[in-house]
Formats: C-alpha cells, structure tokens, sequence
C-alpha cells in the first residue's frame, strides 16, 4: 500500500500556533512590563537607600568613637596623672570594640530589613522562609552556645568597663595584667612573663587590683624585751622619711599607720603596719618599707628575730647562753640508745625460720 501524502494544512497549522503563542506572550509582557518596571524601581530604591543609610550610620558611629578617643588626654610626667586620667590605650580598645558592636548591629539590622522588603516586593512568601531561619538559628545557637557565650560576656564587660587594658585582674582560671580586650577573648600577661588567653564566657569572677587604691601590709617580728614604743617610733619616722622621698610620695596615699600587735609568743612580738597605696603599686611599698625599717632598726640597735635562732649577747660581747643556738641532741644518733634499737625494723617471719 501507498503512504498517504501530508496534508497541506499541517505547516499552516503549526505556523499559527506558534504566531499566537507570540501574540499571547507579547501581550503578556505589554500588560506586566508596567510592574515588572515598578518593581525593579522599588528594589533599587531600597537597595541604595539601605546602603546609604548604613554608611551614614556607620559614619556617624566612627565619628563618636573617635571623638571618645580624643576626649581625654593622658597626664605627662607624673605618676599620679597618669592614673587620675583614663589611660589612653584602655580608652581606645574600649571604644573601638564598642564602636564594633555598634556598627555590627547597625548593618545586621539595616541590610536585614532591605532584604525582608525586597522579597515582599518580589511578592514571595516569607512566612517559610521565617520559619526555617528560625529553625537555623536555634540550631546554630545550640552549637555554637560556646561562641554566643565568649560573645555576650565580652560585650558586657566592655560596656559595664569592668577592667581594661593595664588593670591587674584575678579571673580566677588565670591572673596577670591585662594587655588585650576582646569580645571574645581576653589576653593577660602573668607574673612571670607568659601570656593567658582565657575565653570571657569562662570568667565567673573578676577581681580587679588596680581600681581605687590598694593596702601595703608589713609585719616586722622583734624580740620580746624590746622597747615597743621605741620600735614604733622608729617605724613611724622610717615610714615618714619614705613619704616624703620621690617616687614613694605618689604612691603613698596616706601616711603610714603602726597598727600595734599582730601577734604574741614566748620569745617574740610581730608588729604590723599598713599603709594605703596606689593601684599596683602595694607590693613595691611594702618591700621598699621593709627596707628602710630594716635600715632604721640596724641604726637604732633593734635587733629583728625570726629564721634560725641567734645567741643573745650582753653588754660585754660575750653570749648569755652560748647553747640557745645549738639545735637540741637527737636520741636517736646513737644506733645503741633503747630509741634506736625501739626504731629498727621488725625481722621478718621468713627470715626467723630460715635461722
């Protein structure tokens, strides 16, 4: 049989076909392009304004910062002007890291918005799309609760100026002197020269040294026949000499104070002195004030006891007792003294049925 010939309709056919598919999609783009423009136009809008709004923020959030930074001038050449004015340095990371936040904040929030507005402009749900951040967040706060934590810490301890830069802290996981802080991590230069980063989220306590004032503490142990309103005496005027002695008339605030007593046995008496200090600076003022009572006592014929006994010496030079320096005999340094023998191991079973 013949193959029957196509049918001269068929190309026609097909040529309208696609002619009104042209028709209808031309006409399609004539009745949208209006709010397809419209909406173009709106998301530009709101794109420029969002980036112009976040720069003017961002701007005006440096411009405090820097200003914060020049408001205060550190005091030259004096000790105590440099502790009276914020120091310079812990004033500046303070502010920069505040100004971090800030503008951190700043940009999440004003970006954030833009980009919610852009999405209803494209007239897309946003109800999943809130969900699942929602569900994200949640899962991303659960595994970096750690990082969120360290975070938060650090911004409060920035805000609440807690410590800064140059302060002498006990974070109880670590101690030394603050060199660096951040919302994160906070580094601290031990005593010994090592440097603790310890996390912010970990501190549960801080113990500022270096706010206020400090307290030198000095006891100072003599003889129990010694004079002690002359050994006050010397103590006071030793302590006033040192007041009035560069640099230690900054770093006292106050004049030395003889407490009394600290305390009482056979042989001996401790008396202690106190003294207000500046910031840090109580170790020096206590070790510089051992000195000069240690000087004065030498000048007044006070001796200082304490450590390994000393034979007392009367007038003539010649020891009262010349054994009080010898250490008492031990019993058992003779190995044939009843304590040696009482002291020697037991013999043991086996050894007593080999014999």
């Amino acid at each position: 049989m013949s193959t029957p010939a196509p049918s001269p309709s068929a190309p026609a056919t097909s040529f309208d076909d696609a002619q009104k598919s042209a028709t209808e999609a031309a006409g399609w783009v004539e009745a949208n392009w209006a709010d397809w423009l419209g909406a173009g136009l709106r998301i530009l809008l709101i794109i420029v304004i969002a980036l112009v709004l976040r720069a003017l923020v961002r701007r005006t959030i440096s411009k405090l910062i820097d200003r914060m930074n020049r408001g205060v001038e550190v005091a030259q050449g004096t000790t105590l002007g440099g502790l009276l004015v914020v120091n310079a340095e812990r004033r500046k990371q303070r502010s920069e890291a505040i100004g971090s936040v800030l503008r951190s904040i700043a940009s999440f929030t004003i970006l954030g918005t833009a980009a919610l507005t852009v999405l209803s402009v494209l007239q897309i749900n946003l109800a999943p799309l809130l969900a699942s951040a929602g569900v994200a967040g949640v899962a991303i706060g659960f595994g970096a609760r750690n990082l969120v934590t360290d975070f938060l810490s650090g911004v409060f301890m920035i805000l609440e100026d807690q410590y800064g830069v140059g302060d002498v802290i006990d974070a109880g996981v670590a101690s030394g002197t603050v060199i660096e802080v951040g919302l994160r991590v906070t580094k601290l230069r031990g005593d010994n020269g090592e440097i603790w980063y310890v996390r912010n989220g970990e501190v549960k306590r801080i113990g500022n040294l270096s706010q206020g004032w400090a307290t030198a503490v000095v006891d100072v142990q003599v003889g129990y026949a010694q004079d002690l309103d002359r050994a006050r005496a010397v103590i006071e005027a030793a302590a006033e000499d040192m007041a009035k002695t560069d640099p230690w008339d900054e770093a006292l605030w106050e004049p030395v104070q003889v407490l009394g007593l600290e305390s009482v046995s056979a042989d001996s008496v401790v008396i202690q002195a106190q003294a207000k200090t500046m910031p840090g600076k109580a170790t020096a003022v206590a070790r510089e004030l051992r000195w000069r009572i240690k000087r004065a006592f030498d000048e007044a014929g006070i001796t200082i006891v304490g450590g390994t006994p000393t034979a007392a010496v009367d007038d003539t030079g010649v020891p009262a007792d010349p054994m009080v320096a010898v250490a008492a005999p031990s019993a058992l340094a003779n190995p044939d003294s009843p304590q040696a023998l009482a002291a020697r191991p037991v013999p043991s079973q086996g050894a007593d049925g080999a014999k």
